[in-house]
């Protein structure tokens, strides 16, 4: 393989590792991957790789599954090279510049469905698709002004398992449901409130949709009210609800066990 030693730190070629925050993306779909785990991650899938950043170690270690791709820019750096280009400490030794897989239009989803409302954390959309990825929920639909699965962080926090999801970004969320439904999908607003039926009582249909709302507001009455079913988790003592995370994992977990 082509490997290559830096020469200038501040080439153009290398100013997307530095430019790449956490939520930012370019017009042709590039995001940046780091650390092994997720970087092997995305190694391994179909996933267009423009550029690594790396340790000799890495290279080394790694050398067959680096070789699976045909990369073009291969650059060697040491440690400190890397946090210099970066400008920030970091705590690995690889990095990888890929461009974000199309999105699956709503016909080409599979049978269940991860669906989120209003998310603002980076972290909760990360750890949903790892989540998702982990129970065999292969679908994920993320509204347009939340944080894109492929950004930094969320990449991070997925563990790369982001790459084995099919996902889809949607605009109008009444629109998209309404699509959903004529799709055959039936829609489970997951919430606590006076309409909600307890998930030991939901009877699991083929094609699903479990939808979560807000980490602080929740799902809106008029949203529920267009979903087919409102789904609480039973809880004891005086907790109102779980992080977004957990009872999206509970709830993915039940569906696809009671399928």
């Amino acid at each position: 393989m082509n490997y290559k030693n830096i020469q200038n730190i501040n080439s153009d070629a290398l100013q997307i590792y530095h430019q790449m925050r956490d939520t930012a993306f370019k017009a042709d779909g590039s995001f940046i991957a780091d650390s092994p785990k997720v970087v092997n991650i995305i190694l391994e899938s179909d996933i267009e790789v423009k550029s690594m950043l790396a340790t000799k170690e890495y290279y080394e270690e790694f050398q067959e599954l680096v070789a699976t791709k045909e990369i073009e820019n291969l650059y060697v750096a040491d440690k400190e090279e890397m946090q210099n280009i970066v400008g920030h400490k970091i705590h690995h030794n690889c990095m990888l510049h890929g461009i974000r897989p199309e999105q699956t239009p709503l016909h080409g989803l599979g049978d269940n469905i991860i669906m989120l409302d209003a998310i603002t954390s980076t972290e909760n959309i990360g750890s949903i698709a790892r989540s998702a990825a982990a129970l065999g929920v292969n679908s994920y639909l993320v509204p347009s002004d939340a944080p894109h699965p492929y950004s930094r962080r969320a990449l991070r926090v997925s563990m790369g398992h982001i790459s084995k999801l099919h996902h889809h970004i949607y605009g109008d969320i009444f629109t998209t449901i309404k699509e959903l439904r004529d799709l055959g999908y039936k829609i489970f607003a997951a919430e606590v409130d006076s309409t909600a039926i307890k998930l030991q009582e939901i009877s699991v249909p083929q094609k699903w949709v479990i939808l979560m709302g807000h980490e602080g507001k929740g799902l809106s009455k008029e949203i529920i009210d267009i979903c087919d079913t409102c789904v609480e988790i039973e809880m004891s003592g005086e907790v109102r609800s779980f992080n977004v995370g957990v009872a999206a994992s509970i709830l993915m977990y039940h569906f696809k066990t009671d399928s």
